[in-house]
């Protein structure tokens, strides 16, 4: 076998087994499958939503991982407790990610203030600015649970509502200073990931039918913007209130959005999986 043959054979292997190192980034690839939702006729001509699984492999080096909105605190207690309860899981990922070869972007909104002098913070601000390509016009359906109460569902006073509770990204995510990134800016996180040469944005983080989609980094934009975006279905949560339509639980509220996500935003997949993908030896 000629070297070049035999280079092309050890980099396949690489690719299917998704091996984590760090040193050897550019040649991990993570093999995902991508959930979504499609109009499909049945055998009478009717149109229903119909799951779609399709199997990629992405490159880490060419892969991001974001945690959207991941603060210390919230103005809803019930916001809260289910962060909390969600912080380990979200920060085993983030390890794995990054030994992975994935780039870590952390994006707590409204607390730049407090990681302003910081390297991972210093490091997006002096990243070239890379102008984003014109914006894709695409159709916005209205969500399927009604947040316009502010959506919690522990019944704080109203002068509580939509007040700004948070100050930092929760402690129990670990940032590693020297090589992750820290914004809650889209121009940045664009810029930062044209700069890396990143196709892929992987997003986890809360609250799905608010920031996870609304931010200017988060998934409306991205996908506007073109670069092929994910959203981590399981390490996320809504702001729904039960006792608002459609008047299920809060569980199924979270469902409802993150199927509405897959027919008209983008592809899901599960933390399970992504973290499979990273640790398999």
């Amino acid at each position: 076998m000629s070297a070049p043959a035999a280079v092309a054979v050890v980099f396949l292997v690489l690719c299917s087994a998704a091996v984590p190192q760090a040193s050897r980034a550019d040649e991990v690839c993570l093999r995902l499958d991508l959930r979504t939702q499609r109009l499909t006729p049945d055998d009478r001509g009717r149109n229903g939503w119909q799951v779609v699984n399709t199997p990629v492999t992405w490159k880490a080096s060419e892969t991001a991982l974001l945690l959207c909105d991941v603060w210390d605190r919230h103005w809803s207690r019930g916001a809260t407790e289910r962060l909390e309860a969600m912080v380990p899981r979200l920060n085993r990922l983030v390890q794995a990610a990054r030994a992975a070869g994935l780039t870590v972007i952390h994006a707590p909104s409204d607390t730049m203030d407090f990681y302003k002098d910081t390297p991972a913070r210093q490091r997006m601000v002096r990243t070239p600015h890379v102008p984003p390509p014109a914006p894709k016009d695409r159709p916005d359906p209205p969500l399927p649970v009604d947040a316009s109460d502010g959506g919690s569902d522990t019944n704080e006073p109203k002068e509580k509502v939509n007040t700004r509770a948070w100050s930092r990204q929760h402690p129990g995510i670990q940032i590693d200073q020297d090589r992750d990134g820290i914004s809650d800016n889209g121009a940045e996180v664009y810029s930062f990931l044209a700069a890396k040469r990143i196709k892929n944005l992987l997003i986890m983080g809360v609250h799905t039918n608010m920031c996870v989609l609304g931010r200017s980094f988060a998934i409306k934009q991205m996908v506007r913007w073109g670069m092929k975006v994910a959203l981590i279905r399981d390490l996320t949560d809504a702001m729904y209130n039960p006792a608002r339509p459609p008047y299920v639980s809060h569980e199924e509220g979270t469902r409802l959005v993150i199927e509405y996500i897959e027919k008209f935003w983008c592809p899901t997949v599960t933390g399970e999986e992504l973290l499979a993908a990273c640790e398999t030896p």
